[in-house]
């Protein structure tokens, strides 16, 4: 069969995998989002579908200090002993941790702080015996792939932390994961940076602490010589074997929004490639160690039919996140209207100030899209947000004046803020309309029976490579200006990919 990368397309970076009971499920990185970790369930490897999010309560996610690069870095997913546990670092505030759950669905337990530096965490389980390792330094002060062995009930360490492999010299290496796999331990990571140079290496050893011999290979995965191509950016990977025997990586890569534009906006994705292991127990990835945007298996099923990106509506709960730790009394959410008042903070705000502006977003997941809503506001301002960071958003909203209301856009570029395309209406409400393309978007209006063209805004200055942050542009739902006591009403909202 044919499938297409990515397999989860749009803002879900540093993809983890496990098995348990017939499926697979995946954990990505969520940053400043709340709640924290999406967490998808599949039974093929190929079509696969939000159930969660690991981190739902404030007491596991504070987020008071994360700015827009801060947050939730790199989740690991394993199961081991009947039990799933997520091991993350939340960078912002209290650093490494893990938690864990025996319901897949279920909530997850308090979080299990280790006293121990560096990112990309991930555990290792062997004879009775946990063991964490991240990027970070050891011990000694060596810095690299550091190991020990904690205590899975407290977190403690039992033994000191040593670095076990420093890489292959590329630069910023990162999310170490091990496997035993027959004979070998397999120590796989990325180097070269989350960018246009990512890569994923790996090594090898008979022992679980080294030394580890680097595959002669290296990298066994990578885009960075695929130029003009749309798919960049390959690395932080995964292994997975499947229930029939075949062992494959889920990775992140980004979309171009042009071949020959380098910049993306819908962040890093998850993409999967076949792993094949050869008789000297080297393995190798992908097609010719890339991967592609459509790719050929004998690996899975005819019958199995990858589907395409559904319509996301308000009722799609599972989806819909918020900045930093949300304040209750700011939401009003049902599945066919969302109720929003202002915080007080503005999107402008959400790096600056501990409170969050009041906002209800999904992340934008392909460059063709459609979206509408229709917004009623009371006394303040409301409308669509197209996010990236404080300093990069475009707005169409609808906005309270003294002879009714008025529809505009915004657009704010790094220091630069500007407003245009102003409306004035006699009612309280309108019915927006986004339509995006990969190089623009395009915003339109309708109120009192008649239609506006509000203009256009380039994408490519809400890219990853121009904001300078890790995730990527949310479709948000917003309301701002001073503190008010009403809501702002949002119906029919649609987003569907075209």
């Amino acid at each position: 069969m044919n499938y297409h990368n990515p397999i989860i397309p749009g803002f879900y970076p540093d993809p983890s995998i496990c098995r348990a009971n017939g499926m697979y499920y995946l954990v990505c990185s969520s940053f400043q989002f709340f709640p924290g970790v999406p967490l998808f369930e599949s039974s093929d490897l190929i079509n696969w579908k939000q159930i969660g999010h690991v981190l739902t309560r404030d007491s596991q996610l504070p987020l008071a200090k994360a700015d827009s690069a801060g947050g939730i870095y790199a989740p690991t997913i394993r199961y081991h002993d009947g039990r799933f546990y997520m091991i993350t670092t939340n960078v912002s505030d209290g650093g490494n941790f893990f938690v864990w759950t025996d319901d897949i669905r279920g909530e997850w337990s308090e979080p299990v702080y280790i006293q121990q530096d560096g990112i990309d965490p991930s555990l290792f389980f062997e004879n009775g015996k946990a063991y964490f390792m991240s990027n970070g330094t050891d011990d000694q002060g060596v810095h690299g792939v550091v190991q020990c062995e904690i205590d899975l009930q407290t977190g403690e360490k039992l033994s000191p932390a040593v670095c076990i492999w420093q890489g292959t010299g590329g630069r910023f290496l990162e999310s170490p994961h091990m496997y035993k796999i027959q004979d070998f331990y397999y120590l796989m990571a990325a180097e070269g940076g989350t960018e246009y140079g990512h890569m994923v290496v790996y090594a090898r050893s008979r022992s679980p602490f080294g030394a580890f011999e680097s595959y002669p290979g290296n990298p066994v995965l990578t885009n960075r010589n695929l130029g003009g191509y749309a798919l960049q950016g390959c690395g932080h990977g995964d292994l997975i074997q499947d229930y029939a025997g075949n062992w494959w990586m889920v990775h992140l890569a980004f979309r171009q929004i042009h071949q020959w534009v380098m910049h993306h906006i819908t962040g890093r994705e998850v993409c999967l490639v076949p792993v094949t292991f050869g008789e000297d127990g080297w393995f190798t990835a992908g097609t010719d160690g890339t991967t592609r945007l459509e790719m050929q298996t004998d690996r899975i099923p005819d019958s199995v039919i990858q589907s395409p990106l559904p319509e996301i509506r308000l009722s799609d709960s599972v989806r819909w996140c918020r900045i930093k730790n949300p304040h209750p009394e700011f939401y009003d959410l049902q599945e066919d209207v969302f109720r929003l008042r202002s915080s007080g903070v503005s999107l402008d705000c959400a790096d600056k100030l501990p409170h969050a502006p009041t906002f209800a977003g999904i992340r934008q997941q392909e460059m063709q899209l459609r979206i509408e809503v229709l917004v009623q506001v009371p006394d303040q301002e409301a409308g669509i947000t197209l996010y990236m960071t404080p300093d990069q958003h475009y707005e169409l909203a609808v906005r309270r004046t003294p002879e009714g209301c008025e529809i505009f856009k915004r657009l704010h570029v790094g220091d630069l803020v500007q407003e245009s395309g102003h409306v004035q209406l006699p009612g309280s409400s309108a019915k927006l309309r986004i339509q995006a393309e990969p190089l623009v978007y395009h915003f339109y209006a309708e109120a009192e029976h008649q239609q506006f063209d509000l203009g256009t805004a380039q994408t490519k200055f809400l890219s990853t490579e121009i904001a300078g942050n890790f995730t990527g542009v949310m479709i948000g739902l917003y309301a701002q200006g001073a503190e008010s006591a009403e809501f702002a009403e949002f119906r029919d909202f649609s987003c569907k990919a075209e």
